[in-house]
């Protein structure tokens, strides 16, 4: 008798903290250590690492993680290559401008592609909740790809990469706490074993 496929286990939300936000944090290391192009070459050392732990300890890898190692290995490489500090301070801008376009058309042709990535993570959480959660993602993730594009055209590398550490991402979760309100009111269970609300990130 054939035996059922094993059934891919989420991760929760530290396994999800470690995955997105561990690359992120050896990009900040190695920049305060040995600069840009340095840090560049670890980030996509850590994400190529960071794909590979979750294949293994989850079975899957998930899109948001694929497209944000898609893009740091090409803008990556082409940092390196062409020793261009901009390439990589683009990414995020592209990222966060790619995310948000893809929620609102979710939205817009009746999609909820939040829902598709995230649905573990808001138990008892309505579709108009999440509708609304979509939304307000989507309109963040255009706001931040605005704010990246000024900030690393108007400052240097190292206020660009401190702003990233202590400025985008402090917004990221509050940003994320303060659409807890909203989510209780719309049926998310805090109760039932549910994990703290982990945000998109890239």
């Amino acid at each position: 008798m054939s035996e059922a496929p094993e059934k891919s286990e989420e991760p929760g939300a530290l396994g999800r903290l470690m995955i997105d936000l561990g690359p992120l944090v050896v990009f900040f290391a190695a920049n305060a250590l040995k600069g840009i192009f340095i840090a560049t070459a670890a980030f996509m050392v850590a994400i190529v690492i960071a794909m590979v732990v979750s294949l293994v300890r989850y079975r899957r890898v998930s899109p948001i993680l694929w497209f944000s190692a898609f893009m740091v290995l090409v803008l990556g490489g082409l940092t390196l290559w062409f020793h261009k500090e901009w390439f990589i301070k683009i990414k995020p801008t592209i990222y966060y401008a790619m995310v948000a376009a893809i929620l609102a058309f979710g939205l817009a042709t009746g999609r909820n592609l939040l829902k598709a990535v995230l649905g573990t993570a808001y138990p008892g959480l309505s579709e108009r909740g999440w509708q609304v959660l979509t939304r307000n993602w989507a309109i963040f993730f255009a706001v931040m790809a605005v704010v990246n594009e000024i900030v690393w055209r108007n400052s240097t590398t190292s206020f660009w990469v401190g702003f990233k550490l202590w400025g985008f991402l402090p917004a990221t979760f509050l940003f994320a706490l303060a659409n807890v309100p909203m989510l209780m009111r719309h049926g998310m269970e805090l109760d039932k074993k549910a994990e703290p609300p982990v945000p998109p990130s890239q």
